[in-house]
């Protein structure tokens, strides 16, 4: 494993970001907080209910200046009210990471046409809608910002992933709702994208069945011969929500020691 990479320059002080869909310290989302944080980002943190608030709460106090805010995605009003939040505080926002992804434990594994259509419709809505309904919420608070958007994905968006399933299908539908947004609000100098992150130890990824083997296959067969860490991710989403990246929309940025090349 590489030495981590050095601390950077605070090139974000003076912005403001949301960050949807930390649970825990191996969260990729924290992973991306971290590195916004302390680039000198400020940022409000959500959380989707009473169970994980304390775990967010505990989190958000280690990055200066954040606050903590309730919103569950699937509620529209408090989608709504998040933002409205967000504007009291912030007065406006700079970039969003939207990192929110659900399926029934049932339905990541077996066969994909066993999904039932609850449980099919249920992942639409938490992993790809949703970016969209938090888009729309966003517009007025990022307008003339330059403002990023990024959101993160994964290789089974692409590819058939063993007991990836429904979740494959709600990623292939949220990239491509990245490229449909980019082309609304590009207009309005707001940019879009998606990190397709290698597989990682998290609290989701716990629920997709043989998921030690995919690490074990990607650490095998990546070019790097390695997996990455969530402060790798957490470094790329520094790089697409700092001005580096301006000139970059609509885009699926991979950060998987370079998998996705390998045919074999």
């Amino acid at each position: 494993m590489p030495d981590p990479a050095p601390k950077p320059a605070r090139i974000l002080e003076g912005m403001t970001g949301v960050i949807l869909g930390v649970a825990n310290k191996r969260s990729l989302a924290w992973g991306c907080a971290k590195s916004l944080s302390d680039a000198g980002m400020r940022l409000a943190f959500t959380y989707a209910n009473d169970r994980l608030k304390d775990a967010v709460v505990k989190l958000a106090a280690e990055c200066e200046g954040s606050i903590v805010i309730p919103c569950d995605v699937t509620i529209p009003e408090e989608i709504t009210a998040a933002f409205d939040g967000i504007k009291a505080e912030f007065g406006t926002l700079d970039t969003i990471v939207h990192a929110i992804a659900y399926a029934k434990r049932e339905e990541l594994q077996g066969n994909f046409f066993d999904t039932s259509k609850d449980g099919y419709m249920l992942a639409h809505e938490v992993s790809a809608y949703s970016l969209t309904a938090v888009t729309r919420a966003a517009l007025p608070l990022m307008e003339g910002r330059a403002g990023s958007i990024v959101t993160l994905s994964y290789i089974g968006a692409e590819r058939v992933v063993p007991n990836y399933n429904v979740m494959g299908i709600a990623k292939a539908a949220l990239e491509a709702s990245v490229r449909y947004l980019a082309a609304d609000v590009g207009p309005r100098g707001i940019r879009v994208n998606a990190i397709s992150a290698g597989p990682i130890r998290t609290l989701s990824a716990s629920g997709v069945r043989d998921f030690s083997s995919i690490l074990d296959q990607i650490a095998e067969k990546s070019p790097l011969r390695r997996n990455v860490t969530a402060e790798e991710v957490g470094d790329a989403c520094l790089f697409l929500a700092g001005p580096h990246s301006r000139g970059i929309t609509g885009t699926t940025l991979h950060v998987d020691g370079g998998f996705h090349i390998m045919g074999v």
